[in-house]
């Protein structure tokens, strides 16, 4: 069994910078593509990056493309969410997420491990 664990949300103003981290549990971390995605109360899930197993394929929504950046250290089982320049319509729960295939994929049902997720809050 894979397990995620979020941290490094909180409650930052307009413009600032949060990192959120996500430490996979397991010995194939560095096969898995890794996500994030959130989710606002009453809004659908939203898609927000990924990175392929290796890293060298990222992808972000247009939404937060230029102020996000996806990272992973896979000797540490770790994938990353530098969050700059932060909105109040980044307000979400973020969740982490992994594939088995290696290949990033915007579409959360091609996840097969998530996360119970952070909460961001960004004040105006």
């Amino acid at each position: 069994q894979v397990q995620l664990v979020e941290s490094g949300g909180g409650l930052v103003q307009a413009g600032g910078s949060l990192r959120l981290s996500c430490v996979t549990s397991g010995r194939t971390f560095s096969n898995y593509a890794m996500g994030w995605f959130r989710q606002a109360p009453g809004k659908e899930r939203e898609f927000v990056a990924s990175i392929s197993s290796s890293g060298g394929s990222i992808y972000y929504a247009d939404s937060v493309k230029g102020r996000f950046t996806i990272s992973r250290d896979n000797a540490k089982n770790t994938v990353f969410l530098q969050m700059n320049s932060l909105k109040p319509e980044d307000t979400a729960n973020y969740s982490c997420a992994a594939r088995t295939v290696g290949y990033i994929s915007r579409y959360y049902g091609n996840y097969d491990y998530w996360g119970q997720g952070t909460q961001v809050t960004v004040s105006s």
